[in-house]
């Protein structure tokens, strides 16, 4: 195939400059080189594709209908090159990552600002799920990368960490007045007898949250699911009770004393979150590399 494509481009040659002296100019080999390529490319078809004059050659019918589909093809081929080398010059890419709506807010969004600054010309999807779907999606390749705690199975997936998060109950001074009036403010009453707002059975967090109320011997009673953790930070602020949620992510809520963070067990320790992602994707794709190197 490759020796028929450099005959085909020899052709391609001949019928635009329509002279083999040229073509012979154009592509720096010689007139007797290309007369040999075209004999025998006219062999290999069993067809004539020029009709030699004077002046330069003719294209036959034969010729005429070869080197319209030639040319289409080659035109591609320049396209291509091009689109390449302009990929190569702006940086245009694609990124898929997978995300949950809370560490999308509070984590990614600063490193996209600065990436999507420094390549704006790179396109990417954001897929909002929970960390659980993003870990199936980076299995199946449907997405490049996801921001995830650090998974207790790696799964064959390269982790990258960028930061460390702290769970922590949160409250305001106004619930904490009310519960007073009713219960006193224990340890034990607090447990036994406080409303709780967590995140959903199925979240990442929140079974690792079970886990440590159960090594800590601990059990809530009084618990409200909430689907995600703006909206726990959010029913926190209102007085609807004691909210399980990342320090990090209530640091201006707790500076300002709009929350009150609560000591009711030992401090749990801290957890890692990070981008994930397959050593394939990173091969395969230059803008998961230009990423990562931000980060």
């Amino acid at each position: 195939m490759e020796s028929n494509l450099n005959l085909y481009y020899i052709f391609y040659s001949v019928a635009k400059c329509k002279n083999i002296s040229g073509a012979a100019k154009e592509l720096y080999i010689s007139q007797p080189a290309i007369s040999k390529a075209i004999s025998k490319l006219e062999q290999n078809l069993n067809t004539t594709l020029f009709v030699r004059n004077s002046r330069g050659v003719t294209l036959t019918a034969e010729g005429e209908m070869l080197f319209e589909q030639i040319q289409t093809a080659f035109t591609c081929i320049r396209t291509g090159e091009e689109k390449i080398k302009l990929s190569t010059e702006l940086g245009i890419g694609h990124l898929s990552i997978g995300v949950s709506t809370t560490l999308c807010k509070y984590v990614l969004l600063p490193y996209l600002k600065e990436f999507t600054r420094k390549y704006p010309h790179i396109r990417i999807k954001i897929s909002c799920q929970s960390s659980t779907e993003t870990i199936e999606a980076l299995q199946n390749h449907s997405i490049d990368i996801g921001l995830i705690g650090y998974p207790e199975n790696k799964l064959n997936l390269t982790y990258h960490p960028i930061m460390e998060i702290h769970d922590v109950f949160v409250t305001t001074k106004n619930y904490l007045d009310n519960f007073k009036k009713r219960e006193s403010l224990s340890r034990e009453a607090i447990l036994k007898n406080a409303t709780f707002m967590m995140l959903n059975k199925e979240n990442i967090t929140r079974k690792y949250i079970d886990s440590y109320l159960l090594q800590n011997q601990t059990e809530i009673s009084n618990i409200i699911e909430v689907s995600n953790m703006d909206l726990l930070i959010e029913f926190a602020k209102i007085d609807l009770g004691i909210a399980c949620v990342i320090r990090e992510f209530v640091l201006n809520e707790l500076e300002n004393h709009s929350l009150k963070e609560l000591s009711l067990l030992p401090s749990s320790p801290a957890r890692k979150i990070g981008f994930a992602y397959s050593k394939q994707n990173y091969r395969e794709n230059p803008s998961l590399v230009r990423f990562l190197e931000e980060c």
